[in-house]
């Protein structure tokens, strides 16, 4: 239509609970936005930046209970910015690592919507960090591979021989739930049980806690413990 303004779509990553992890360009587009559609592992303190007049859309997925659809989701983003406002996505993490940033930039780009993508802190680096575990070290691991435990069909069809490889850290992302099943098959591919292994529960947040065990016995401490999601 004539005389129609299309919006612009930011795609931020927020980083992984600590607002004081969000990089100057990320926290510039939450105070520049009109709309903020924002996740469930966003830090809340981060809205504080945005404008009096700006609207904020949460969309959070927890567990099972998802406030909108992904399909939902990107249908509202792109209605935000055909309506010609600017849209800040804001997602915990970094949006191209197991954020979903991919799916939405295919959507935007389907649509002709100009969109930027504003990287963030991924808690798998982040959490680390913050627990003392350097997920690269001269002497023990050389490369570090991440891993989603939870996939879009809920199987857990990965390449385990790869994964059991040494000299590597493995850091695994929604992989509560599945422990056993990671346990069991990086033993079964030859992983050492011994292997030394950690749980992350709520990286870089004053929720965090660190469990240590090893390959074998890390379910048993998640059943003894219980710790609460997100965790690596």
């Amino acid at each position: 239509m004539k005389g129609e303004k299309t919006g612009k779509v930011y795609l931020v990553g927020a980083g992984p609970g600590d607002p004081g992890l969000i990089t100057v360009q990320g926290r510039a587009c939450i105070q520049n936005a009109d709309v903020i559609i924002y996740d469930y592992l966003v830090s809340p303190a981060l809205l504080k930046y945005a404008r009096k007049s700006a609207e904020l859309i949460y969309v959070g997925k927890k567990g099972g209970d998802h406030t909108l659809s992904q399909e939902e989701i990107n249908a509202l983003i792109v209605q935000k910015a055909k309506s010609g406002a600017i849209v800040c996505r804001l997602k915990g993490g970094d949006p191209y690592i197991f954020g979903r940033g991919g799916e939405e930039a295919e959507v935007l780009f389907k649509a002709g919507i100009s969109f930027e993508i504003v990287p963030g802190v991924t808690s798998a680096i982040a959490a680390a960090a913050y627990a003392g575990i350097p997920l690269t070290h001269r002497d023990y691991a050389q490369s570090v591979t991440f891993v989603t435990g939870h996939l879009k069909d809920n199987s857990m069809n990965l390449n385990w021989l790869q994964l059991a490889q040494p000299n590597q850290t493995v850091v695994f992302y929604m992989g509560l739930k599945g422990l056993p099943v990671i346990s069991r098959e990086l033993q079964a591919h030859g992983m050492s049980a011994d292997t030394p292994a950690a749980l992350v529960q709520q990286g870089t947040t004053p929720m965090q806690r660190v469990f240590t065990g090893t390959v074998e016995n890390l379910p048993d401490i998640v059943e003894r413990e219980k710790p609460k999601p997100p965790t690596l």
